[in-house]
């Protein structure tokens, strides 16, 4: 089950990576809140791509050699940048609408899911 949970996890990463990297247009027009932030910088898209792209490999990694601490290592980001947006929905004034909503199911539940299967990953999980 951590396998199966990692695997998807860093799928997620690396097609959102994608995403990020060849239609960063459309990423930012699309995804509540990320408008908010600023103005569009390629280079800053770019950057948080690569993030992704690396955070899915290293999962990948991780579970193909059933190793935990590959698996966390690949998680890293992904949980940091939960925390972040944990951070920025507590500055909004913990709002419960369509930025906390996506926030939520795109970012936090793939990190803690992330780092939940890394902590139970080991030589016996399936």
């Amino acid at each position: 089950m951590a396998r199966i949970l990692l695997f998807s996890v860093a799928g997620y990463a690396i097609l959102t990576a994608g995403y990020i990297w060849f239609m960063p247009q459309a990423f930012y027009d699309n995804t509540p809140g990320v408008a908010m932030m600023g103005p569009l910088s390629l280079h800053f898209m770019r950057d948080v791509s690569l993030a992704f792209l690396s955070g899915g490999i290293i999962l990948i990694w991780g579970a193909l050699r059933h190793d935990p601490r590959l698996a966390l290592a690949g998680s890293l980001w992904l949980a940091l940048h939960a925390i972040f947006h944990v951070g920025i929905w507590i500055n909004r004034g913990l709002p419960f609408d369509i930025i906390f909503a996506s926030d939520f199911a795109g970012v936090i539940v793939p990190a803690a899911l992330a780092v939940w299967a890394a902590r139970r990953l080991g030589p016996q999980s399936a």
